[in-house]
């Protein structure tokens, strides 16, 4: 994230206890989750041998992160009203918040792309696009690319060129003698920090989600008119080719799953990069609390991502049951594929292996 004012206005018992409670749940979920990702990719050589999972996998190490790191000193803070840590470290943690916000959303954004790759790409073009080295320079821009507006800008104080006298004042507040960690942004580096950090990867993910989804829709009507002009003169209903079935079914599911998927990526961050955008241009005067909320709001997408992206592939859910349930027999894979043998390609190398 970009910007991370602190509430001056406060919060009462009540309302600490609640906010206590939510962000516990959300801090718990997230690691939990995550770590299941990462856990189950490394324990199941099915899952290892999927591309796309990679980036789940550097995904889930992100948001993980963010849930260790980042998370837990926000709400001490927001808690306590006050910051404990001293500057340096406000500093150090405002850098590691926009780091690994912003590497969550590079990972999505770079999901997306594979995705479009594996479904409106015949299965030798996604292999020649998604090379090893190519998927090791997309995750490796997910890490480096953040660095560039998180602790270099940071650290050498460009974000404050300008309002540094605003950021002194709301630093301390000598009616309750407390400190804050603020960290607030001119117009240069709030439009530069969104435009990279959401912007460019949204309009990227819609690009490619549209793409997909239009792409999911022909597939599943061709089929149709297929089947029906393949109809038997003769009245007799025989069986459809069931990779076509197959394809059809996954592909009307892979439709209705982005939409699921950009719903929850533009209800969690939408909010608070359009007030980063808009909130230097009216002088800085947002509430507080409205910045807490949109901000928490942000956080909570690192705990749905295992729930959008792994939780809905049945390979996926089928590790977890095993980890969860100490190895039970009955989750493991048959060594006996029987007849969905003859989509394992389309699965691996199309868009079946995502939202199986």
């Amino acid at each position: 994230v970009c910007v991370l004012p602190s509430s001056s206005e406060g919060f009462g018992v009540a309302e600490k206890i609640v906010l206590l409670t939510f962000i516990s749940a959300v801090i718990l979920m997230a690691i939990l989750g995550n770590l299941l990702v990462m856990v189950a990719v490394c324990r199941d050589r099915q899952l290892r041998k999927i591309k796309t999972n990679y980036f789940i996998v550097s995904l889930a190490f992100a948001d993980l992160l963010v849930s260790v790191l980042v998370m837990p000193f926000g709400a001490i803070e927001l808690v306590q009203d006050n910051w404990i840590y001293g500057e340096m470290f406000c500093l150090v943690r405002t850098s590691l918040d926009v780091l690994l916000t912003t590497a969550s959303i590079l990972h999505l954004c770079c999901i997306s792309l594979d995705r479009y790759y594996a479904i409106c790409c015949q299965p030798l073009v996604y292999r020649n696009k998604m090379t090893p080295l190519r998927i090791a320079v997309m995750l490796g821009g997910c890490w480096v690319i953040p660095t560039f507006i998180s602790f270099l800008p940071i650290m050498q104080g460009w974000n404050s060129i300008g309002i540094i006298d605003l950021i002194q004042q709301r630093q301390f507040n000598k009616a309750s003698n407390s400190t804050y960690c603020i960290f607030m942004v001119n117009k240069p580096y709030a439009i530069t920090c969104s435009v990279v950090a959401f912007y460019i990867p949204f309009l990227l993910m819609v690009l490619a989600y549209y793409r997909i989804y239009v792409t999911a829709r022909e597939h599943a009507r061709q089929i149709q008119v297929l089947q029906r002009a393949g109809a038997p003169t003769d009245g007799r209903q025989h069986p459809p080719d069931q990779h076509s079935t197959h394809r059809m079914k996954t592909e009307t599911k892979a439709a209705k799953t982005l939409c699921i998927i950009m719903g929850c990526f533009c209800l969690c961050w939408a909010p608070f990069f359009v007030t980063n955008i808009v909130d230097p241009f009216i002088n800085y005067t947002v509430p507080g609390k409205l910045w807490t909320a949109f901000l928490w709001l942000g956080y909570i997408n690192s705990g749905l991502n295992p729930f959008l992206y792994a939780f809905l592939n049945k390979s996926f859910r089928r590790a977890f049951l095993i980890i969860l349930c100490c190895g039970d027999e009955r989750y493991r894979r048959p060594s006996i594929l029987g007849q969905t043998v003859p989509c394992s390609t389309t699965t691996i190398n199309g868009s079946t292996h995502v939202l199986r």
